[in-house]
């Protein structure tokens, strides 16, 4: 079954924990710091829409996309009263009405994309998609992450919901898989069960470095986790800014 299908549903009650405000904040920082004015932004991989609605309210014109038309119709009734505009586009096929100032991808969205050649062909699509010396941030799940989750059980619950996440990280694909199973509690009180499987690719830094290059970027850096400092030695997290050339 594709990802975030099923969980499309479930997706805001099981990730309460992220804090959404402070990934905003964040993303204002690298903004700020950014020599050009940002009034435009895209929002890649945006899920149910919550961080789009976030920029939305703070100023920005956004436009969310996502591949998976099951979270952006969750994301439609959080953004409905927003200058927020949905397009349920795969990343390696980009193509947006006009170029924006930035684009964000967030919340290791871009370790989804597990083959290689596609990555490279979306931060081509994501360069053009911006306007010259338009900013482009995003994190990554570094490989010691995605490694370190190889036999990990996660569980989430709450009243009416119960999911199970397994890890499994296969070092020939240089992938980890998570085996999804969720239970949910119907009106009439039985449990309904559903399942999905996910992947995430373990990128080098170093590899994603040259593939912006090479799609047109330039002043290429990466920060620890949410910080405006170089990651340290076994970062599980970090973040990349890039301009495009122009």
């Amino acid at each position: 079954m594709d990802a975030y299908t099923v969980l499309a549903r479930y997706y805001d009650q099981l990730t309460g924990d992220v804090a959404y405000e402070k990934w905003a904040d964040y993303l204002q920082r690298q903004f700020r710091r950014h020599k050009g004015e940002i009034r435009t932004v895209a929002e890649l991989a945006c899920g149910t829409g919550t961080l789009a609605a976030l920029l939305a309210r703070r100023g920005y014109q956004v436009t969310a996309v996502d591949r998976s038309s099951d979270m952006l119709s969750q994301a439609e009734q959080k953004c409905r009263e927003l200058d927020v505009r949905l397009l349920c586009q795969d990343l390696s096929r980009l193509r947006l009405p006009e170029q924006v100032d930035a684009a964000v991808c967030c919340l290791d969205s871009v370790n989804y994309i597990t083959r290689p050649s596609l990555l490279r062909q979306a931060f081509r699509r994501i360069c053009q998609a911006l306007v010259p010396g338009g900013l482009f941030v995003f994190d990554v799940k570094t490989p010691a992450a995605l490694e370190g989750a190889d036999g990990q059980v996660y569980l989430d619950e709450t009243e009416d919901l119960f999911c199970v996440w397994r890890g499994e990280y296969f070092p020939r694909r240089r992938v980890c898989g998570y085996g999804i199973d969720l239970f949910a509690l119907r009106e009439d009180g039985s449990w309904e069960r559903g399942g999905e499987y996910h992947e995430e690719y373990a990128y080098t830094l170093d590899e994603l470095a040259v593939w912006l290059e090479q799609a047109g970027f330039t002043h290429i850096r990466q920060f620890g986790d949410r910080r405006m400092t170089p990651p340290r030695e076994g970062e599980q997290r970090v973040f990349f800014t890039a301009e495009r050339n122009g």
